[in-house]
């Protein structure tokens, strides 16, 4: 059994050793940027974590584990574009370090190449991985379609919000668990156990990061404070504090969310005074202690000794405590 810390280690390595210097550069350039740049790398470590739980040569999870990661960060190339995003990891996005079109196919080349490396996957399990993996990367495309759907309406629920949240982001995350799990020679139904676990844990991270948009420190965070205040993003805080408000503070919200033109920092600052005023804060933070509950009581019913389940339990503490 591994560690965060040694499964973050072998990940960074790897990504060391990567580097597309292939012809033409203005394509493969743009990969290299966003992997140079880091960021936590979640998915690869918590699937090598998931394959070490249940074989000790997790070493052969590896190149699917970074298949993952770069699947997820074709994600972000693309999201980033379609947000119109200035930074990331507090460097400049792909599509305003170059321009859009780059962002796009670059985007493009990094998922494919994604593809490259999960289907590096050991034989006897690679029907199960690949239709995984596929049935993965359609759900993040659905999620990323509901979450833009969603900005032109003005009847989103909490319950729609968290079904967006789900696809966009947590069955990534369920996937790298069970895909590592699969590889570690895991039952089916302990891998589907590590699936469930990662959605709870997957819906827990974006709520934080609906928090942080509005709370976090801007350096620490690495990319714009208050930008889905400023884009009117449907959030699970900004759907709360419709359904919660009345009155003054209901039409001060309208009011803000119906400007064209506007202080962004003054709009920033209204609506985060209405949200505490609300107790929205407490409200997600609320949501997010169910996610963790759920999550730690699927990782009790898992049929490993409990020592095995002790890195798990450490990530859900970082995603708890995490302030960026």
């Amino acid at each position: 059994m591994i560690t965060l810390d040694e499964a973050q280690e072998i990940i960074s390595k790897e990504f060391e050793k990567i580097r597309f210097t292939t012809d033409p550069i203005e394509l493969y350039q743009p990969i290299d940027y966003i992997l140079s740049v880091g960021g936590k790398r979640i998915r690869p470590m918590l699937t090598l974590i998931a394959c070490s739980m249940f074989e000790q040569d997790f070493a052969k999870a590896l190149p699917t584990a970074v298949g993952l990661e770069m699947f997820h960060n074709f994600t972000l190339i693309h999201d980033d574009i379609m947000d119109n995003a200035n930074v990331r990891r507090n460097r400049q996005t792909v599509h305003k370090k170059w321009n859009y079109n780059v962002g796009i196919l670059s985007g493009d080349a990094m998922c494919i190449k994604a593809y490259e490396q999960v289907m590096r996957c050991p034989a006897e399990v690679f029907t199960d991985v690949f239709w995984i993996f596929n049935r993965t990367a359609i759900q993040v495309c659905e999620g990323q379609q509901f979450d833009m759907n969603f900005e032109n309406r003005n009847d989103v629920s909490v319950a729609d919000y968290m079904n967006m949240i789900e696809l966009k982001t947590a069955v990534l995350i369920a996937a790298c668990l069970q895909i590592g799990a699969l590889i570690g020679g895991a039952s089916k139904k302990d891998s589907e156990t590590l699936y469930e676990y990662g959605k709870q844990v997957g819906i827990a991270f974006q709520l934080q990061d609906d928090l942080l948009d509005v709370y976090a420190d801007e350096k620490l965070l690495g990319k714009e404070i208050g930008k889905d205040i400023i884009s009117n993003k449907k959030t699970y805080l900004l759907i709360s504090a419709l359904q919660a408000a009345k009155g003054e503070r209901l039409a001060s919200l309208n009011q803000w969310l119906s400007l064209k033109e506007f202080n962004p920092q003054e709009k920033v600052d209204a609506i985060r005074l209405i949200y505490d005023e609300l107790n929205i804060r407490s409200l997600c933070k609320s949501a997010i202690k169910e996610c963790f509950e759920k999550a730690e009581k699927l990782l009790v019913s898992l049929s490993v000794q409990d020592n095995l389940k002790k890195e798990l339990r450490r990530f859900a503490e970082t995603i708890k405590e995490r302030v960026f």
